[in-house]
């Protein structure tokens, strides 16, 4: 009830914004993995896809923000969500265009795609959900409410950005080297190596680092592509 009377207090209203505003500033990167995980869904299944990987963008930010950010800290917790990120971007590479529908159910590839938003969403929530807790403060339920009406906004930029890629294949490898560059980024700022090398030396490696991040993927995504038999063989 305390919750409900407090919406008359226009400050309420100030953090409800601030949480919807920066959750579609920081669910830029959600939207794009959402995207390239649907792109190879059935045009019946897409929409759904691209709901269900929101909603569990959302739900994931959710729990993140509210349990694990005492863990962000945690030695090594970026250098292994970093190598996460690159074998993910490395993926969505090497199964662009791939046409397994003989093999795979949709329901299979619609899990699949689901799936795949999941595991990017829990490493790339890593950095942000600390931005998230500190408008919300003690107060769960508007940071669950705030949360809940970005949803409709983050399906919005998932389904722009998979008419995209259906469009313009080649942003799948541009999409792929943004994940790389992240996967630089988080590498970069483990508590570890900051505490190993000094947080000066590891701002001067920043751009560097996600530099290399992309350049990873995009190599790696083009070897391992490169090697695939042709299906027209």
């Amino acid at each position: 009830m305390d919750f409900v009377t407090s919406f008359a207090d226009p400050l309420i209203w100030g953090k409800l914004f601030q949480i919807i505003a920066l959750n579609i500033v920081l669910s830029g990167d959600n939207a794009v993995v959402i995207a390239l995980a649907c792109r190879a869904l059935a045009p019946e299944q897409r929409n759904k896809g691209i709901a269900l990987g929101a909603g569990v963008a959302v739900l994931l930010r959710v729990v993140f923000t509210v349990a694990i950010a005492s863990l962000l800290n945690t030695p090594f917790l970026h250098i292994i969500g970093a190598g996460l990120l690159v074998w993910i971007a490395v993926k969505l590479i090497v199964e662009d265009g791939e046409s397994d529908e003989d093999s795979i159910t949709a329901s299979s590839k619609l899990w699949k795609a689901v799936q795949t938003v999941a595991i990017a969403d829990i490493v790339m929530s890593l950095d942000n959900v600390l931005a998230i807790a500190a408008v919300a403060k003690d107060s769960i339920p508007l940071l669950v409410l705030g949360l809940l009406i970005s949803i409709p906004l983050i399906v919005l930029g998932a389904s722009l950005i998979t008419t995209l890629l259906t469009r313009f294949p080649i942003l799948v490898w541009a999409g792929a080297a943004l994940l790389g560059w992240v996967a630089g980024e988080m590498f970069d700022s483990d508590p570890w190596l900051i505490e190993r090398f000094g947080a000066a030396t590891l701002e001067h490696l920043h751009y560097p680092a996600a530099i290399l991040g992309a350049l990873l993927v995009v190599g790696l995504g083009y070897m391992l592509k490169s090697r695939q038999p042709d299906p027209a063989t």
